[in-house]
């Protein structure tokens, strides 16, 4: 395990190494800010959002939590949604979880955790809606398909806000894209649950365009 001084050491190395590369490469960094792409991935260290799929800082704007989770009432996610989608105007939100993650663990379990077990209640009401269809399969292949049914429903969550669906209905182009990480081999599977407009949400999640007052 490296100490802590030694994190500083590499930073010097890192960042020699960039610009021995590219001499420009951070004056370009520090003028500004431009990604295409928002991930809300697990904060698992194991899953480095840049590095799986190859792109530099400023390319991919991150957010992470415990199971990837995106909850109506997480204003730090919402937060971070509203800026990459209003401010910085990205065009694909990718919600990527990964397989053996501790989070989906931890949410099938009986035992107590701590204060992390209210975070991850949601996930226990994903089990009960799909439980018939996991129930008869193996641990390891329940477990996998839960990682990958969490996944979905943080797609389906997401479309739900109202911040996406202002952005469809500017005519803003906006994709959601589902994708799990496998840590076994380092590859990234995409789910096939993309939404890309306001049809795709349910009704009852569905908000119409602001009403301006007469006043």
């Amino acid at each position: 395990m490296p100490k802590i001084r030694d994190l500083l050491s590499n930073n010097k190395h890192w960042a020699t190494k960039k610009t021995d590369v590219d001499p420009k490469f951070f004056e370009r960094l520090a003028a500004q800010q431009k990604p295409e792409y928002l991930w809300i991935g697990c904060a698992d260290s194991r899953v480095p959002a840049n590095e799986i799929v190859g792109l530099d800082p400023g390319e991919l704007f991150v957010h992470r939590n415990v199971a990837n989770q995106v909850i109506q009432t997480d204003f730090n996610c919402l937060a971070v949604v509203e800026y990459a989608v209003v401010q910085l105007k990205v065009k694909h939100i990718l919600v990527v979880g990964h397989y053996g993650c501790g989070g989906v663990a931890a949410a099938l379990e009986s035992q107590r955790h701590g204060i992390v077990d209210h975070w991850l209640h949601p996930i226990k009401d994903i089990y009960r809606e799909h439980e018939s269809a996991l129930v008869d399969l193996p641990a390891p292949a329940q477990f996998d398909r839960m990682c990958e049914l969490n996944v979905i429903e943080q797609v389906h969550n997401l479309s739900k806000n109202y911040i996406i669906q202002e952005a469809w209905a500017r005519g803003q182009s906006l994709a959601i894209h589902g994708w799990i990480y496998s840590i076994r081999d380092g590859v990234l599977k995409d789910l096939g649950v993309t939404i890309r407009g306001r049809d795709a949400v349910e009704p009852i999640y569905q908000f119409g365009p602001d009403e301006e007052s007469d006043d």
